[in-house]
């Protein structure tokens, strides 16, 4: 388990952090800048929370609680090397989970018949922002599996994608089912 006695450390003022596995690292790494995002992509879960109640809040904080998990998963690379405690992983099962919970909440919401703009219910806007952070994420997780040297599991990377289509989702769900989505009209202000 955790435990944080000491807040600061000082090295970021020297523009440096170190990884899980003790690795120093630049702050603008571009794996710093990954769990980053899946940090902004919480925060901005956490004010979701703040409109959502019954089971529409579990999801919120189970969702909450898994970019824990892939933050930790993004902060201790893969190196090849025996760490002295199991790194903490995104499995298959939540990356499924995710796909379970979409296809349950959308089986109520009526087909798009055009895009939708950001909005509706305070909850849907506020889910729309922690999609379009999660899409930040799930982009700088792929820029970071690509480079040579740097590895992602498939989970990590299929989490944050899977996750931005849930996000997507529960907006819609937020918004009575589509009822109070706000529609794209193409060229209305022409």
């Amino acid at each position: 388990m955790v435990k944080l006695d000491k807040i600061y450390t000082k090295t970021g003022d020297r523009g440096s952090t170190r990884l899980s596995t003790g690795e120093p690292v630049d702050k603008w790494h571009p794996r710093v800048s990954a769990y980053g995002a899946i940090d902004e992509t919480n925060a901005a879960l956490g004010l979701c929370a703040l409109h959502a109640t019954g089971e529409m809040l579990e999801a919120i904080r189970r969702v909450q609680n898994d970019l824990f998990d892939l933050g930790a998963d993004l902060a201790t690379p893969d190196r090849g090397k025996k760490l002295e405690w199991e790194p903490l992983r995104i499995v298959a099962s939540q990356v499924e989970r995710l796909e379970s919970e979409i296809d349950a909440m959308n089986a109520d919401i009526p087909p798009l018949d055009s895009f939708i703009l950001p909005g509706g219910s305070a909850l849907a806007a506020h889910l729309h922002v922690a999609r379009t952070l999660c899409r930040r994420a799930e982009r700088l997780i792929a820029e970071l599996s690509a480079m040579e040297n740097e590895i992602v599991s498939a989970e990590a990377l299929s989490y944050a994608n899977r996750l931005s289509d849930w996000l997507f989702v529960i907006g819609r769900a937020a918004n009575e089912n589509g009822a109070n989505d706000v529609k794209w009209v193409p060229g209305a202000n022409r």
